[in-house]
């Protein structure tokens, strides 16, 4: 239980193969949804349009014959807000609370803004409920414009929409900051400076529980999660190690890069994680990207280019504002390579990253130079 007044009413999803229509999601997703009883009762957001009768009777079996006074609408995404119609038609004496945009977006969803039984709230507004108080906080692009958190000040509960969410069903057992991190980075990383505001803006409150929209209630240790979410949000260093991502057409590149991995774990290099990005979860290689504040991209000069692969996963580096990091390149090419100089151009638009002395550049296959090289570039990263 999450507090007396305080009832789950969400669903869990092993159905779902890619969230978003792109991340893979092999524990399922969870859409979380919240019932606080009182005098008056509030459910807070809705769930993915597949479960809306699942989620109506999770509603009904805390409510019994009582019918509840408000829908709080804190994200329009419709993993959240796909069966707020539902819910209006089955309470149809409801108010529904939301800001000003979702009731905007709600209008694009569903037709209507429910003009004649909408609360619009604002930043910091409040509401009662009896003995429970509930304050408003928006949380604009974190990570849609129309969010908002709500916190009760009774319980010192916060329903902190999608932030401090993760993938995965909460009825399978996993570590939290693994799948959050992927969750944040895909989803929300480029939003940092967002995300910032929202933490100063919420440093003033007692939060002793945090409820997010995915994922599990966090309840215990929540110094770590806060921790976490500001390094997350400032592009900081999580973890001391190396990150090598690479593509290899006949198997060079990749040596070399296997080459690199050897010198560094031979010389001290406390983690040192390599991925194929043809093959690995990019989603994983875009998180490693952020937790490790070195990386090494090795690639093949390709059509006058870089390998398709090497180019999608820089794109979404940038995507995400990637940024305070050391970047070393590595590039093989038979006749005219010019994989670094093209990686060099691509971020350069990044800020504060630092390129290494030492470029690795292999013609066809690893030869006496290049094998010097790479030691150089270990040192270097060391």
């Amino acid at each position: 239980m999450i507090h007396p007044a305080i009832h789950y009413v969400g669903v869990n999803d092993h159905d779902i193969d890619l969230f978003e229509g792109q991340y893979t999601v092999p524990n399922g997703m969870a859409y979380n949804s919240y019932v606080i009883k009182d005098k008056k009762t509030a459910v807070l957001d809705s769930v993915d349009a597949r479960f809306g009768e699942e989620w109506l009777q999770h509603i009904q079996a805390v409510l019994g014959q009582e019918t509840p006074d408000y829908l709080i609408v804190q994200h329009m995404e419709p993993d959240h807000s796909a069966n707020v119609h539902a819910f209006a038609e089955a309470y149809p004496k409801a108010i529904i609370v939301a800001t000003d945009k979702a009731f905007t977006i709600m209008n694009k969803f569903f037709g209507t803004d429910y003009p004649e039984r909408r609360l619009v709230v604002k930043d910091g507004d409040t509401l009662s409920l009896g003995q429970h108080e509930l304050s408003f906080h928006t949380a604009p692009m974190v990570h849609w414009p129309e969010v908002m958190m709500t916190y009760d000040r009774t319980s010192k509960v916060l329903f902190s929409a999608d932030a401090f969410g993760k993938f995965g069903a909460l009825d399978v057992d996993e570590d939290w900051a693994c799948e959050a991190r992927r969750y944040y980075f895909g989803i929300v990383g480029k939003y940092g400076a967002q995300v910032q505001t929202v933490l100063k803006k919420l440093g003033g409150l007692d939060v002793q529980i945090i409820c997010p929209l995915h994922g599990p209630i966090l309840s215990e240790n929540l110094g770590y999660y806060l921790d976490l979410y500001n390094t997350w949000s400032s592009y900081g260093v999580e973890s001391d190690g190396v990150l090598l991502c690479y593509t290899s057409v006949y198997g060079n590149t990749k040596k070399a890069v296997e080459l690199l991995a050897q010198e560094l774990r031979d010389n001290g290099c406390p983690k040192v994680v390599v991925n194929d990005l043809a093959r690995c979860d990019m989603a994983e290689a875009v998180e490693d990207a952020f937790r490790y504040g070195k990386i090494v991209l090795a690639t093949t000069t390709y059509n006058g280019d870089i390998f398709p692969f090497m180019r999608t996963f820089v794109h979404e580096l940038l995507e995400r504002g990637y940024k305070n990091r050391t970047v070393g390149v590595m590039e093989n090419g038979c006749w005219a390579p010019i994989a670094a100089k093209t990686i060099k151009k691509m971020l350069e638009s990044s800020k504060d990253i630092t390129f290494t002395d030492t470029t690795v550049t292999i013609h066809a296959a690893l030869n006496d130079t290049s094998r010097q090289q790479i030691r150089a570039l270990a040192k270097e990263l060391l």
